[in-house]
């Protein structure tokens, strides 16, 4: 497998849980990048650039080592659901992904910060969820556990009780799809 250490571009708890869970030895050294979408821009578009972006960030400042950036967004109807900015926003969210079908969609990248070499992918999952009473919603908001979640939600927290079903891949509705993230280590290796 891979010899370089891992520098993971990110602050994000969940990531650092599966790469940990993945055997996988990295540090830390977060990004802080912009996360605004760009005019046009679509959200897969959108996930691989910050993916990216924040990878080269974070190589720019080592020489050596493979920088881990990534983004995970909630698609619904085109539209990017990030993470919340209020209590209003989150109900919102999760009453648009309410007994429906949604997208999410994450972006990895791995920055070589002795090559700068960067390979990037973005990955897919379907995301099935019931029926939300609006007292389901204002219950799962009390919790404060959809505050910092793409889409409002954790997947492998409390609102698990509420997706009827899953496409694609689960590590990657928590943040981080292991799968491709191994593929493209092999890619840049």
């Amino acid at each position: 497998m891979n010899t370089k250490k891992i520098i993971l571009a990110s602050a994000s708890p969940r990531r650092r849980e599966l790469l940990k869970l993945a055997g996988m030895p990295f540090s830390v050294d977060p990004a802080n990048a912009d996360e605004s979408p760009m005019t046009g821009e679509s959200p897969r578009e959108h996930v691989r650039r910050l993916a990216i972006l924040k990878a080269g960030t974070v190589a720019a400042r080592h020489r050596k080592g493979l920088v881990l950036g990534a983004d995970t967004v909630v698609v619904v109807d085109g539209m990017i659901l990030g993470k919340p900015a209020s209590k209003a926003e989150a109900r919102r969210m999760l009453k648009l992904i309410s007994g429906r079908t949604h997208d999410v969609l994450t972006g990895i990248a791995l920055a070589d910060a002795g090559t700068g070499r960067v390979v990037s992918a973005v990955d897919r999952t379907k995301v099935a969820v019931k029926p939300l009473s609006v007292k389901e919603i204002e219950d799962y908001v009390k919790t404060g556990e959809p505050m910092d979640k793409a889409g409002a939600y954790g997947i492998q927290g409390l609102f698990s009780v509420y997706v009827s079903g899953i496409r694609g891949c689960f590590f990657n509705v928590v943040g981080l799809p292991l799968p491709r993230l191994f593929g493209l280590i092999k890619k840049i290796a």
